[in-house]
């Protein structure tokens, strides 16, 4: 099982230090999302200042953007990185497309194909001088005169990994792409019974196996020192589990587990803005489905035993201090990836 992590702080030197570290401690992966900043920038920074960490994005979000604009930025930290660079891609939800990017919504699924279909065409262009001329429902290429073409790269084999929930974008993952990164709002169950079927119909499409695919992630993981600790982590992650089971997208994770009636209470109480108050809907019996608990001396084994079954890779973090700190967090890493 690989081990991925990211950084806190957003500025030149706390990005490096960051990218530096996770190498250091033996990382695998080292990625950066789409939430208040731009996700590509700060893994040019650790594309300089590492030599074998991996680079992701986890996510960025593709509707905001034209893939002839995402393709330029995945070849160029491809070719900076010297080939360490998966792009993660998301599709976000239809308001923050809409009104926050004033970009066109249409089914997510569908455009996703397309869109990765069309990143392709356009490398393959880049790579092995082929045509452009992309035409599809929602993206058309035709135009790549040569001061505009990157030209080849030593690595161009760019490895693409998608968010998903739904069924029908499983599908798309398991079809078209490298890996499928799992929501943390996520359940075994929801696993066993949507991820993992809805992977296997997309790879069967074209042929493939699951096993081609990797997978990332499939719930929260909250760590802690002691349990005095533990208890503050397990409240702050029920608010954040409130959140998602109040968001209509994410309805058919709850459904599946038998919460719709939590699922309907928690989406009027955020119509309502009871924010402060959604997190004592959810049970220690919903919290324990989400989330893998444990004290840092049994978090590596309770992970593996839960995701184990079908995870390549895990976020995992903690804040340390000192040295002590330090070498649990060195000793957790080092235990999740062996096997």
């Amino acid at each position: 099982m690989k081990v991925s992590t990211s950084f806190q702080e957003y500025s030149v030197d706390g990005i490096v230090d960051a990218a530096r570290k996770s190498e250091e401690r033996g990382y695998d992966i080292f990625f950066s999302s789409e939430t208040g900043h731009n996700p590509y920038l700060p893994l040019v920074l650790a594309a300089e200042h590492t030599e074998e960490i991996e680079l992701q994005t986890s996510i960025a979000l593709s509707f905001s953007r034209s893939p002839m604009d995402t393709a330029y930025i995945a070849w160029d930290i491809q070719n900076l990185s010297k080939g360490r660079f998966t792009l993660g891609l998301g599709s976000q939800v239809r308001g923050h497309i809409v009104r926050r990017f004033s970009m066109p919504w249409s089914a997510p699924a569908p455009r996703m194909r397309e869109y990765i279909v069309a990143l392709k065409h356009i490398w393959d262009c880049w790579q092995n001088g082929t045509k452009l001329n992309f035409a599809g429902d929602y993206y058309s290429f035709n135009l790549m005169s040569p001061f505009f073409n990157p030209g080849p790269i030593e690595h161009p084999d760019i490895k693409v990994s998608i968010a998903g929930v739904n069924p029908n974008m499983l599908r798309v993952a398991g079809e078209l792409c490298d890996g499928v990164i799992l929501h943390s709002f996520n359940t075994p169950t929801y696993t066993r019974d949507v991820v993992l079927p809805n992977l296997q119909k997309g790879a069967e499409r074209v042929g493939r196996s699951i096993e081609d695919i990797s997978i990332s992630g499939g719930g929260f993981i909250v760590a802690g020192e002691n349990e005095e600790e533990l208890e503050k982590k397990r409240k702050e992650t029920k608010s954040r589990i409130s959140f998602y089971a109040s968001t209509r997208s994410y309805g058919d994770v709850m459904r599946a587990q038998g919460w719709n009636d939590t699922h309907e209470k928690l989406y009027r109480m955020s119509i309502d803005g009871k924010w402060n108050q959604m997190g004592d809907e959810i049970t220690d019996e919903m919290l324990n489905s989400f989330a893998v608990v444990g004290t840092y001396d049994q978090i590596a084994g309770k992970i593996k035993s839960t995701f184990g079954k079908y995870a390549t890779s895990v976020s995992f973090g903690m804040d340390t201090q000192n040295e002590e700190e330090e070498n649990i967090l060195k000793g957790v890493i080092k235990n999740l990836k062996d096997s």
